[in-house]
């Protein structure tokens, strides 16, 4: 590294202040010794002095008040220059800190607010950048958690049930192959599952987005849930305009409704109802809104944030028990994104609401 790279900012802000004083004053004093000693001879002749002694007395005068300024001009220099360097580089260095802490691993590295505007305004981007890497640790940290344990449930099922037929523990019945096909559907939608995220992040907003009727969409798809609801003694609710304009992929936004009803389905309990709502609103770009709501125990307030995110599940022993992996909502989110539209949602004295919008038709 050269000697120049290697030099610290306050280095050369002191650096380059000492040379802007050096020539404001060799420019001064080139000016007063070109003009200016013209005019004083000038004037000491006329009033009766010899020039070479006008000329002695300016060069006396003028070079130690030269000589003076230069100093005074040099050392105020060195002394504003190095305290702005200072001022400078300490914010620069707490930022060069915890980059490195972040580099580490450390992702609770902050840097305090302090300097310059501009340096503030640094700092308060590199927090945000270090609050979201810190947030993307969390998140892959409980994926890669939640991951491990959907694999393992069914795979111990798996391992035990083929050594019990090994050992010739349990008997080789339809009974024990059907919970084995049960064991091994459960791998296969959590793997299709995961396809399905993963494409998202290969090809994000790649979807085929055409104009549909939304309305035609969920009356579909609320028909062929409909005899499940009946089957789980749900009381089943569809309110739809006759004709709503949209934008998605109808595939995708098929997927985004089965995905939503299953999940209204599965967790709500005998006797309890499901609603299904889909209207246009004048809310900006995306004003077409279908919100699903089934009563229950609902979701807590701390894990409401959280329930879009890839694994995530509000109780995972009750999940488990029920089937979810704590995927399908993410893949929602995924779709509804790519189509242009938000998700959202929202649990209060037991009616749990799901929503999302798209852009209008």
């Amino acid at each position: 590294m050269s000697p120049v790279a290697s030099t610290g900012v306050g280095t050369r802000i002191a650096a380059a202040a000492i040379v802007v004083a050096v020539l404001a004053v060799a420019i001064v004093t080139v000016g007063t010794l070109v003009l200016g000693a013209d005019a004083f001879i000038h004037l000491m002749t006329a009033d009766g002095h010899p020039a070479e002694a006008a000329r002695s007395m300016f060069n006396d005068s003028v070079g130690r008040v030269v000589l003076v300024a230069l100093a005074v001009a040099v050392l105020a220099a060195a002394v504003l220059s190095a305290a702005l360097g200072r001022r400078i580089a300490r914010p620069l260095r707490d930022v060069g800190r915890a980059a490195r802490r972040i580099a580490a691993g450390d992702y609770a590295a902050r840097v305090p607010r302090t300097g310059p505007e501009e340096l503030v305004d640094l700092a308060d981007s590199f927090n945000q950048m270090a609050a979201a890497l810190e947030e993307q640790e969390r998140m892959r940290r409980e994926l890669i958690a939640n991951a491990a344990h959907e694999l393992r449930t069914p795979l111990t099922n798996l391992q035990g049930y083929l050594e019990a037929l090994r050992d010739g523990v349990i008997p080789a019945e339809r009974a024990t192959f059907e919970s084995l096909w049960d064991e091994t559907e459960r791998l296969v939608r959590l793997s299709r599952s995961l396809d399905v995220l993963a494409e998202g992040d290969a090809r994000p907003g790649t979807a085929p987005v055409v104009e549909l009727d939304v309305a035609a969409a969920v009356r579909s798809a609320t028909e062929l849930v409909a005899p499940a609801m009946t089957a789980a003694g749900l009381a089943f609710e569809v309110t739809t305009p006759p004709v709503l304009p949209g934008r998605a992929d109808p595939d995708g936004l098929a997927q985004v409704l089965s995905n939503l009803l299953q999940n209204a389905l599965r967790y709500t309990p005998h006797g309890g109802s499901v609603r299904v709502e889909a209207d246009g609103v004048d809310a900006g770009p995306c004003s077409v809104v279908v919100s699903i709501s089934n009563s229950g125990p609902g979701i807590p307030a701390e894990d409401v944030l959280h329930v879009f995110e890839r694994f995530y599940r509000v109780e995972k022993s009750r999940d488990s028990a029920l089937g979810g992996a704590g995927i399908g909502l993410a893949i929602v989110k995924e779709l509804v994104e790519s189509f242009g539209g938000r998700v959202g949602a929202e649990s209060v004295d037991g009616l749990t609401r799901v929503w999302f919008s798209l852009p209008a038709g």
